[in-house]
């Protein structure tokens, strides 16, 4: 019970690792905001969490770009349990790819670099800085803000647009856990390897076959793919009392591919 009694919002609940932490955060005693951009999804996440005899989880539909609609999530927290504890800010969409391969960053078009930007970058940004308004307005010295990035964003590996709004994450992370910490706001990222998810594959459930599952495993060095969970467990520790004395760490979940 890692969490329990907190008032968390999960941004990207409606799969993949929000979908994970959205559950494990449950279990761990949290009370969550599922927020997520495709409606359909996001109740299929709350549904799951109530199934499991949770009750204190709500879905609320959230276009991270938009401002009013992360304030309206962070709204719906406070007026539901009194207080926003924690912000998972499990936000991105993939490299664009034309012609089964990733686009060339020579070859991105205007529209690529608004919208991963907008969304990778702006998207985590809306709730870093709503958070932050929230927390100090409640004014007792709390709060926590846990990041999805990325390995993209530490080596150079896959997508370069990509890698470089994550690595953007990363930073935004660490000066804003500097900035925060006379104030006790903890402020963290996770930074995912290989994950066999919906991520960059459209909206039909990806099959996880062996053969998938080796190929995302040689990717490192532990030999195993990333599992949604894997990223989600992470989050919960930063997320957790266990990490009061962490703040500005961007945490690769790899199998050790950053350090090979």
């Amino acid at each position: 019970m890692l969490l329990e009694g907190k008032s968390v919002v999960i941004m990207g609940a409606g799969s993949g690792v929000g979908r994970a932490a959205s559950l494990i955060f449950a279990r761990n005693g949290a009370k969550l905001i599922c927020a997520d951009l495709v409606a359909e999804r996001n109740e299929e996440t709350v549904g799951l969490i109530r199934e499991e005899g949770f009750t204190d989880a709500q879905a609320i539909t959230c276009n991270v770009v938009k401002e009013a609609d992360v304030q309206a999530a962070i709204d719906a927290a406070v007026s539901a349990y009194g207080r926003l504890d924690v912000i998972f800010n499990n936000v991105g969409i993939a490299s664009p790819v034309r012609n089964n391969a990733l686009v060339r960053f020579d070859e991105i078009t205007d529209e690529d670099f608004d919208q991963l930007n907008d969304v990778n970058f702006r998207g985590v940004g809306n709730g870093c800085r709503l958070a932050i308004r929230q927390f100090l307005k409640q004014g007792d010295h709390n709060g926590v803000i846990v990041n999805t990035a990325s390995v993209a964003g530490m080596v150079g590996w896959g997508g370069v647009l990509y890698g470089a709004t994550k690595g953007a994450v990363i930073q935004l992370t660490r000066g804003l856990a500097i900035e925060n910490a006379k104030n006790g706001i903890r402020v963290n990222a996770v930074c995912p390897a290989g994950m066999i998810t919906n991520f960059g594959a459209g909206s039909a459930p990806r099959v996880v076959t062996p053969e998938l599952e080796s190929m995302y495993g040689k990717q490192h060095p532990l030999g195993m793919p990333i599992s949604p969970e894997d990223c989600a467990n992470a989050a919960l520790f930063l997320a957790s009392d266990m990490a009061r004395n962490i703040t500005g760490v961007a945490l690769p979940v790899d199998g050790g591919y950053v350090a090979a």
